[in-house]
């Protein structure tokens, strides 16, 4: 079955600032009526630091209500902090997530077409949002990040909108099964291509695991040794 959800909290806006100062676009405000979506991501909304947040291949932040339980047990102090808005995603939901949720999916949601680009990378301004250390760390470890679009189509969204996958990319590659293969020590040099040559993933990330090809292939092929003759016959014939 085609995974399909609707629209429980939307959230936008929201610049504030941590306890050390830092601007920051985490504190999200609700949103009770519609609002425009565009390549830039919902109109209204903020971000701290553009030059790591927002734009078109971080236009909207999709993250599963159902994640915020496992936080809370995780985090008994702050379990009451914990809820949906409180990571500063956009949309809130049940029913889609990290699991069933693909790379390149691409869902009419409301009046627009959205497309998953790469799931959202934590970072340290989780642990200063709820005074804990390593919240981050536990949310990348258990693959519970949530994920970002990028707008195919302009529209409006609201509360209480179908979110319908329209089309598939790949059966492989959830948003889940993407961190292991990107948390793991040593991948295979053949995920790692799969994975990069998936239609729709984020061309920062496509570059970044092909050069993480480069950097495998160079410390697992075999040097060339010239006492074998083929090599050596390879090495006088490429030199001329």
């Amino acid at each position: 079955m085609k995974p399909t959800s609707t629209i429980d909290h939307l959230f936008a806006g929201g610049l504030g600032y941590l306890d050390e100062g830092q601007r920051s676009g985490i504190f999200k405000r609700r949103i009770l009526g519609p609002v425009l979506v565009r390549a830039q991501g919902i109109v209204g909304d903020e971000h701290g630091d553009p030059r790591v947040h927002g734009g078109p291949e971080k236009a909207v932040h999709h993250y599963a209500a159902e994640n915020y339980g496992r936080l809370a047990q995780a985090f008994e102090q702050s379990a009451r902090a914990l809820i949906p808005g409180s990571l500063g995603e956009n949309i809130s939901s049940r029913d889609l997530c990290e699991r069933n949720v693909h790379i390149g999916d691409v869902f009419q949601i409301g009046g627009a077409v959205l497309q998953v680009s790469q799931p959202r990378s934590p970072c340290w301004k989780i642990n200063h949002r709820f005074g804990v250390e390593r919240m981050s760390v536990h949310v990348a470890r258990e693959r519970i990040t949530g994920w970002y679009y990028r707008v195919i189509s302009p529209g409006v969204i609201q509360e209480g909108d179908t979110i319908s996958l329209l089309e598939r990319q790949t059966e492989r590659f959830s948003i889940d099964q993407f961190w292991q293969v990107q948390l793991s020590h040593r991948p295979s040099i053949d995920d790692l291509i799969e994975l990069t040559a998936v239609a729709g993933l984020a061309q920062d990330w496509k570059r970044r695991l092909g050069e993480r090809v480069i950097w495998l292939r160079k410390r697992t092929e075999p040097p060339v040794s010239l006492a074998d003759p083929t090599a050596t016959h390879a090495v006088r014939s490429g030199s001329g």
